[in-house]
């Protein structure tokens, strides 16, 4: 094993930050530095460039690159930097992954095959075809793939020198399942990853709720807090009532972090439902948010959609 994958098995907190966009589309970098700032500032300790939440299925592999490479460049000594390179094409996510690493990201997040689904053998041969270039991070979501990257077949590539370990979305019996075995496991369940954490073993979380409240995100990492977590079960709630990211896009565009500006096929939370989100922001204490400026619940008319 690296040394690279070792430090990156000692990660509590990654956040699966938002990508925010310009009217004309293009990414707003000013923006994205400024959220960055803002984890770094609260212990966020890495960040998924171009996750789900950072719609890097809506980024062409030219935006992905150079956002790995920008955000490399600017925060590289401060945040680990994991590029969301996994495809269910098997030689996309070759060439994605290389280039990512290329381009200076210090771990790959890679996905099973969606849709177009195959057997666990298959399975094992995709994410090993990409596994080859750095450190990465598996990530299991069958809510979204389809398809379950059963324990059996982790166990296969465990002893790869670049399995950093698994994001994993079937909670928490699955985590103490593999965790009991040895694997490194983040929750990738905002409102699950307080007990994944504490009570099945989990490392950490990849965290897409630490984009509004980091800091917060983080004393749930490194300490136990019942109280804290029970307090932001409502805002897990808001943020994922529609299939994410449009929950927390649309927080952020709320504290003005970004600009009112989605990508297609992604669209606003609905009026009454953005107005009980910027009360819920307030009563959780606005000194926990990127609230760059004074939260506003924002009129329908006030949002943009672009296509790319």
């Amino acid at each position: 094993m690296s040394e690279a994958t070792k430090n990156l098995r000692q990660v509590r907190l990654i956040t699966a930050v938002k990508t925010p966009y310009l009217p004309d589309g293009k990414i707003d970098l000013e923006a994205y530095e400024k959220l960055l700032e803002h984890q770094i500032a609260n212990g966020v300790e890495g960040i998924i460039v171009g996750g789900t939440t950072g719609e890097g299925h809506l980024l062409s592999l030219d935006e992905r690159l150079g956002l790995i490479s920008h955000t490399k460049a600017k925060f590289g000594s401060r945040l680990k930097i994991v590029g969301n390179t996994g495809s269910n094409h098997t030689a996309q996510a070759v060439n994605a992954t290389e280039k990512g690493f290329a381009a200076g990201m210090d771990a790959s997040l890679l996905i099973n095959p969606y849709y177009g689904k195959t057997s666990d053998s298959g399975i094992v041969m995709h994410l090993e075809a990409a596994l080859k270039f750095g450190p990465a991070f598996i990530y299991n979501v069958p809510g979204r793939t389809g398809q379950d990257i059963k324990p059996e077949v982790i166990m296969k590539i465990k002893d790869h020198p670049n399995f950093i370990g698994v994001k994993e979305c079937m909670g928490h019996e699955r985590i103490k399942e593999l965790s009991d075995q040895g694997i490194c496991c983040w929750s990738g369940n905002d409102d699950q990853m307080h007990q994944s954490r504490h009570k099945y073993g989990a490392v950490g979380v990849i965290s897409v709720t630490s984009n509004v409240v980091p800091g917060l995100v983080k004393r749930l990492m490194t300490q136990e807090d019942e109280a804290l977590d029970a307090k932001l079960q409502p805002l897990y709630k808001w943020l994922f009532t529609d299939p994410n990211p449009i929950g927390v896009n649309t927080m952020l565009m709320m504290l003005g972090v970004a600009k009112p500006i989605f990508r297609l096929p992604y669209t606003f939370v609905p009026r009454d439902r953005r107005a009980a989100g910027i009360e819920l922001v307030k009563s959780i204490g606005l000194e926990n948010c990127p609230a760059f400026g004074e939260p506003k619940a924002l009129e329908d008319t006030d949002f943009q959609h672009v296509l790319a």
